[in-house]
């Protein structure tokens, strides 16, 4: 037996994860445990939960490996500063003291959080190293073309190359300060969002504007080549030597002044969502279309924090030149632990691979479970007031809970890895009530009214109400498709604003479109069966799925965040593995 545990963290979405003879046994995000949204402190819970989840002691790991290079990623750091001194000593003085204390030392330090027990190597993988081999390796693919693209990992922005078997070989990379990720992040900060969580909200504001300006940003910031190379005119950024990301002439460029957080909503910003979503369309496929002449492969492996953009991910499935596209689930930081793991098993251990299908990420299910004896427990602690029954009953229960316009707290099973809910973790609703969507945004979720809503679908029914290829999975909600003409009562009009006519209004984003999940029994068997169930009751295979959390929190994890999260929101209904409680019968 080899075991293997793979960090990432310490700069953004600290994660722990082991893998067990090339099985991955276990893996969490550390804000789980914590508590603090994007954790980036050491992933010390999220170790503690792996190596118990996996039944091993830290004497008992073979090889420990880290996402990323320190020394590289402060070679960049320092090499920054001086090109752009005096200009950037605050940014440099503010990030020295971090570095000195601590990440320079990360070896120390993992010894150290491992209870000075581990005495075997700790090996740092490159970061894209790390991004292509958690795209790869759990793929289904047993040779695919492989594009990783971000912020920035060590000097690093976007690499592509080949993977076979159990190698994989990055042949070309883009370098920092040019950044695909990092030019998507300053207009994510010039609207008002925060940088390197929030890029997801200019993406669902995108659909709200016309791309009025994006001649201007092929024009001014960028120098776009065929081969989805590009460089940026970094007067209009400050990030190597500023604590902004934008700069006054950037702002003179565009006509305005960034958008002050939680102000209101003007024209312009959507405009410039819209316009910065189109052109970060265009250099993907650029990328794609040129990743493709180069390599002639039929299957295409995404990670890095921009494959998390899923309307690029839907226009790169249907315009694009491959057949098959498959997205680490955890395509963030996150994701690097699992990287890491698995590029220390396949690549320098030389063991065999065998794809599997779906792929190797079991549903992405890969965190804790609580059993119903345990939840029960807990929640007689907490004075709640709940019912204990069968399965079928349970399901059905839920079902027509939720056909009567109640939203519905679902807790079940493993805990989520990654940046989803896939139901196991989830808030659901009925899709076909107009006033679902801002109920659920306002009075539980606490966000921006413009937020979409992901549908949940059960697969065999996914292709009768998306356009989405047929053979393509979307498992993992990494897909923005068309709805089916059928669900829109007019699909040629041009007003969008008027969702209540939509068959399914509370998943149908304005521009048509919905960020789906397909389901399955063999990812999650008992979200398959209450979408079966929903369906029988009312026709309909299609249930809103959103994360279970409020704004500005992480995912619950905990029976006792469940209730606690079901108690302070206009949730109607919690269900924890066996167990329902109602709103209206709490104490």
């Amino acid at each position: 037996m080899t075991a293997i545990l793979g960090i990432s963290g310490f700069f953004h979405d600290s994660a722990a994860v082991v893998v067990v003879d090339g099985e991955i046994v276990a893996a969490a995000q550390e804000e789980r445990f914590s508590r603090i949204k994007h954790d980036h402190h050491f992933p010390r819970q999220a170790l503690a939960y792996c190596l118990e989840e996996a039944g091993l002691t830290t004497t008992q790991l073979d090889y420990v490996g880290f996402y990323e290079k320190p020394l590289l990623k402060f070679d960049r750091l320092l090499q920054t500063y001086v090109s752009y001194s005096p200009a950037g000593f605050r940014s440099f003085a503010k990030s020295m003291p971090q570095w000195l204390k601590q990440k320079l030392h990360l070896p120390r330090i993992i010894r150290r959080e491992l209870k000075g027990s581990y005495r075997k190597q700790i090996i740092f993988t490159g970061h894209h190293q790390s991004h292509a081999a958690s795209a790869f390796f759990p793929s289904p693919f047993d040779e695919a073309a492989v594009l990783t693209v971000d912020g920035v990992g060590e000097w690093s922005t976007a690499t592509y190359g080949v993977g076979r078997g159990n190698r994989i070989d990055l042949t070309h990379e883009l370098h920092f300060p040019h950044s695909l990720g990092l030019l998507y992040s300053a207009f994510t900060y010039y609207c008002g969002f925060n940088v390197d969580s929030d890029e997801y909200k200019l993406m669902g504001l995108a659909p709200y504007g016309e791309p009025v300006y994006a001649d201007l940003i092929r024009k001014h910031l960028i120098d776009l080549k065929p081969d989805g190379s590009f460089r940026l005119d970094m007067k209009y950024f400050q990030y190597c030597q500023g604590l902004t990301m934008t700069s006054r002439h950037f702002d003179r460029l565009f006509g305005h002044t960034r958008r002050q957080p939680e102000s209101e909503w003007k024209q312009h910003y959507m405009d410039m969502a819209a316009s910065i979503q189109l052109v970060t369309e265009e250099i993907l496929l650029n990328m794609v279309q040129h990743l493709h002449k180069m390599t002639g492969m039929k299957n295409l492996c995404l990670a890095g924090g921009v494959a998390l953009n899923c309307v690029s991910n839907g226009r790169i499935l249907r315009e694009g030149p491959f057949e098959k596209i498959w997205i680490q689930p955890a395509a963030g930081d996150a994701g690097g632990a699992l990287g890491t793991a698995l590029f220390l098993w396949y690549q320098l251990m030389n063991e065999s691979r065998k794809p599997v299908l779906p792929d190797a990420m079991k549903g992405c299910l890969l965190g804790p479970a609580y059993s119903t004896a345990n939840a029960a427990e807990k929640l007689q602690s907490l004075g709640a007031n709940f019912k204990e029954i069968s399965e079928s009953e349970l399901l059905n229960k839920a079902a027509a809970l939720l056909a009567d316009g109640k939203i519905v707290g679902w807790m079940q099973g493993r805990m989520e890895y990654g940046p989803r809910a896939l139901g196991c973790r989830s808030i659901l609703g009925d899709p076909r009530r107009a006033e679902m969507q801002s109920r659920i945004n306002q009075s539980i979720k606490f966000r921006e009214s413009f937020r979409p809503f992901a549908p949940a679908v059960l697969e065999e029914f996914a292709g009768d109400y998306f356009k989405l290829k047929s053979r393509q999975s979307s498992s993992y909600m990494q897909f923005v498709a068309e709805v089916q003409p059928w669900l829109l009562d007019d699909p040629t009009k041009t007003d969008h604003t008027n969702q209540s006519s939509f068959q399914l209004p509370a998943v149908t984003h304005v521009d048509h479109s919905a960020r789906l999940q397909k389901v399955d029994t063999d990812h999650n068997p008992r979200f398959a069966k209450l979408l079966s169930a929903f369906h029988q009751l009312t026709g309909c295979p299609v249930l809103i799925n959103t994360s279970f959390n409020v704004r500005g929190e992480p995912i619950v994890c905990t029976p006792e965040e469940a209730f606690q999260c079901f108690m302070s929101t206009d949730m109607d209904v919690l269900v924890i593995e066996d167990i329902i409680l109602i709103k209206d019968e709490q104490p």
